[in-house]
């Protein structure tokens, strides 16, 4: 069975989930009946079956409901004339333990429970039955779900997760949390590969926790990961541990890791853990990174072992095909009255990755002329056209609205009419289509 999105809203479950519940009703086991392995699969199961409550192969009482086994419900005339209701042909038999345990009944809930001890495979109904709304039933299903062996729960824990959302599915959790924490380094590590995201992300926090993962594994992971929370936390606990010997410096090859990452976050990480290692001119090449974060954290680096990256910014922009982002580098620490000009003059450059961080450092240097950026709405490079669009947006109003209308024609490039309609609206002269007008 497909997971169906969405299964803590009542209306949100499929035919598939139906056709599980029938089939289990029938006689299927749910491993027969959809996919087990599935976390939204039985909570789809748990909603479906609660949402069936007026088929028949519900009907089940417990003992001590309103009516007898064996007789339908009386009906007004029955009532009238002093009867109990009519004899059935046969009584309904009772559904199977797992549509027992989602039944829209508590008290059925409550007795289908210690199906549970001789069912292992119904364990997920017994955790989702520990965020249920009838007391009697919540506090049954924990005192079983608590005398489970802890690694009981591994391979339920996307389910315990996702029903941790729920008001009163934080008991669950718990026991999980409790359960990776003292549990086998195992189990703990077999979930840092769960394609769950918050299992994988508890699994990961465990395991740096208790030191389950070596540093160049940290680093690998976070170099790899497209989870910026996950690179955060085994970025940051690969740089905290120190390197063989016990000195204060991570170990070399670990930074040499994060600072060949792709994400800009790893590798900042990697570049601040430089000063730390004493290697502070090691982050000199950083200066011109194409990321304004690692830009950020390689000017720190050099100036807390004494250097002062300003020069190096304009030596570089003076040569500045070799190292396009040091234009914008230059921008973020250099003094407008002096160093504005040699961005205007990188304008000009054939390469567009210069002129795109030659409009970025004029940015942020605060430097941004309309009149003489407006030119660059033309650029060929839509790269170029979007950060001169971003730099114009504040002076919009000042752009003359024939030159925008101009650059919304059908034949200009996607990016040039893209940015005129932006520069438009932010001076409020949009046109929005009104009754009969495409």
């Amino acid at each position: 069975m497909r997971g169906v999105a969405g299964v803590d809203d009542w209306d949100c479950w499929d035919g598939e989930a139906v056709r599980a519940v029938v089939r289990v009703c029938e006689g299927a086991t749910p491993a027969e009946a959809f996919d087990t392995a599935s976390a939204e699969a039985w909570l789809a199961f748990d909603a479906g079956v609660r949402s069936m409550d007026d088929r028949p192969w519900l009907s089940h009482a417990p003992a001590g409901a309103p009516g007898r086994p064996g007789r339908s419900a009386p009906t007004l005339l029955d009532r009238l004339r002093g009867r109990r209701g009519s004899p059935l042909a046969s009584p309904v038999p009772p559904p199977p333990p797992a549509v027992a345990l989602c039944h829209p009944d508590g008290r059925v809930r409550e007795a289908a429970l210690e199906a549970v001890r001789s069912a292992p495979e119904l364990r997920p109904l017994l955790v989702v039955r520990c965020a249920d709304w009838a007391t009697p039933v919540r506090e049954r299903a924990r005192t079983l779900l608590a005398e489970l062996p802890g690694d009981a729960l591994f391979p339920m824990a996307e389910l315990v997760l996702r029903l941790a959302r729920r008001e009163r599915g934080g008991f669950a959790r718990a026991l999980l949390e409790a359960a990776l924490r003292e549990g086998p380094a195992a189990g703990v590590l077999a979930l840092t590969a769960c394609p769950d995201r918050a299992t994988y992300r508890l699994a990961y926090r465990i395991a740096v926790e208790r030191g389950l993962l070596t540093p160049m594994e940290l680093a690998a992971t976070a170099a790899t990961s497209g989870d910026v929370t996950l690179q955060d936390l085994c970025a940051d606990a690969a740089v905290a541990v120190r390197a063989e010997g016990g000195g204060p410096a991570p170990d070399p090859a670990v930074l040499d890791r994060l600072l060949t990452a792709r994400s800009p976050r790893v590798r900042s990480a990697g570049v601040t853990a430089l000063r730390r290692a004493g290697r502070c001119r090691d982050a000199e090449p950083y200066l011109a990174d194409r990321s304004a974060l690692v830009r950020a954290c390689a000017r720190y680096v050099l100036r807390q072992g004494g250097d002062d990256p300003l020069p190096r910014y304009r030596a570089w922009c003076a040569e500045a095909a070799g190292r396009p982002a040091a234009a914008a580098g230059l921008g973020e620490c250099g003094d407008r009255a002096v160093d504005a000009a040699r961005l205007w003059a990188l304008l000009e450059h054939p390469s567009s990755a210069v002129r795109l961080h030659a409009v970025t450092g004029l940015r942020a240097l605060d430097a941004v002329v309309r009149e003489r950026l407006t030119p660059l709405l033309d650029d060929p490079s839509p790269a170029v056209v979007r950060a001169a669009t971003r730099a114009l947006l504040p002076d919009a109003a000042g752009i003359p609205e024939p030159l925008l209308r101009e650059r919304t024609a059908p034949d200009r490039p996607r990016a040039v009419r893209v940015a005129a309609e932006r520069l438009l609206r932010a001076a409020g002269r949009h046109r929005w289509p009104g009754p009969g007008r495409p």
